[in-house]
């Protein structure tokens, strides 16, 4: 039975990877999908063999402002936190970072990961933090994407991709949104992270059966690996390596006007639960 069920959520990450997602307004694994309108297209190429840095987000920020969300478990059900030094979404952030950068490392991509030596790091600028590290990676050349969870409830809004404010939306950008969702570019004013270079990826709302797919022992293994493998083959196809099944092309259209109120400029997320 924990196989069986194991084997039905890793389907339903894949099966959507193979779909069109960015037609759909919810997915059947990791929610519904930003709504936002965005008129933003990933047209910058990387080359095949461009270094890819892979940040989880809020990893510099616990127990401050701007530390993630607990998600609805935690936070609306009582249940116990993952791990009590930090926020649940710092824990599946770290979780998916791991397994993309592995993944990516086996498929034959330049990717890495990279960890701060402290949970808490108060001053923003401070080296060690993501976006200080971030920001010296894109300007060296590369790409740094931050992996997220969205908030849950009307707090959030949903999985979705928002690129870099640094230089223009790549192809990697672009394949990464098709598969996740298209936010607007200057989301909230323009969120910390992409005005240093980074890209942020929600996965989806830390809610429903994205979080109970991800709590269950019996299933949690495959859904990591599943969502990985999703990041990782459209990583893929934005540098343009051979596209995997589970990939599609990059032909998706701009979604709509590109506007979106101005708000104060958060961490390290773009909903901060």
């Amino acid at each position: 039975m924990a196989l069986m069920s194991a084997g039905l959520i890793l389907s339903a990450v894949m099966t959507t990877a193979v779909r069109a997602p960015h037609l759909r307004e919810e997915d059947p694994l990791t929610g519904v999908r930003v709504g936002l309108p965005a008129a933003w297209t990933g047209r910058a190429t990387p080359s095949e063999s461009v270094e890819i840095l892979v940040l989880a987000g809020h990893a510099d920020s616990q127990g401050i402002k701007g530390a993630g969300t607990s998600g609805a478990a935690v936070d609306l059900g009582g249940a116990k936190p993952m791990d009590p030094r930090m926020r649940d979404e710092l824990f599946w952030n770290q979780r998916i970072r791991d397994a993309v950068v592995r993944t990516g490392q086996q498929r034959g991509l330049q990717i890495r990961a990279y960890e701060p030596d402290q949970l808490t790091i108060a001053d923003e600028e401070d080296p060690r933090t993501n976006w200080s590290v971030g920001r010296r990676h894109h300007d060296a050349g590369g790409y740094a994407l931050e992996i997220h969870f969205d908030a849950y409830g009307h707090h959030g809004v949903g999985s979705g991709l928002i690129p870099s404010l640094r230089s223009p939306a790549t192809r990697i950008d672009e394949s990464l949104a098709l598969n996740f969702g298209r936010y607007p570019l200057n989301f909230r004013g323009g969120l910390g992270g992409p005005r240093r270079g980074i890209s942020i990826l929600e996965i989806g709302k830390l809610e429903g059966q994205l979080e109970r797919a991800l709590r269950d022992p019996q299933s949690r293994d495959a859904v990591v690996a599943g969502l990985a493998l999703r990041i990782v083959e459209a990583i893929e196809q934005g540098v343009g390596k051979a596209p995997g099944p589970a990939t599609r092309r990059l032909s998706s259209p701009p979604d709509g006007d590109d506007s979106v109120p101005q708000a104060k400029d958060r961490r390290t997320s773009a909903v901060d639960g």
